[in-house]
């Protein structure tokens, strides 16, 4: 039986293959990042976060969503590395074995800044319930 993941965002379902490839492709640029290949001076000693590689179904194209340490230049680092794309696809081509290497997008992640914005929204209405006779038991 094949398993689907449903992808909130667009509301299709991601194949096992496209899930499999943008993890392959995921473990790869970590490595490639940690090697510290890119000559590219903005990208120099920047610690990195690849935490998700959305491959499209036709596996033509993938987007890494990246988040540097600290969140610091995170849109001058992205378009840094959308400069440095044809050069990682080809690191790439000799760390993953497809038949076809996906082109390479990047985006700067933002489901860190959501959640710590989920959080806070979360606290504010868990202060909010608190009613005055269980603060004064305290």
């Amino acid at each position: 039986m094949k398993q689907k993941v449903r992808s909130s965002q667009f509301g299709t379902e991601k194949s096992q293959r496209q899930l499999r490839v943008g993890e392959m492709l995921r473990h790869a640029l970590v490595e490639t990042f940690i090697r510290g290949e890119l000559r590219n001076p903005v990208l120099t000693n920047v610690s990195l976060t690849v935490s998700e590689v959305r491959v499209s179904s036709d596996l033509k194209s993938a987007t890494a969503f990246v988040m540097p340490l600290g969140g610091k230049n995170a849109e001058e680092i992205t378009q840094a590395l959308n400069s440095a794309s044809p050069f990682l696809r080809r690191k790439l081509s000799k760390l993953v074995t497809l038949r076809y290497l996906p082109s390479l997008f990047f985006a700067v992640d933002d489901t860190f800044d959501r959640g710590q914005k989920i959080d806070s929204i979360l606290k504010i209405e868990q202060k909010s319930y608190i009613s005055p006779e269980f603060s004064k038991k305290k």
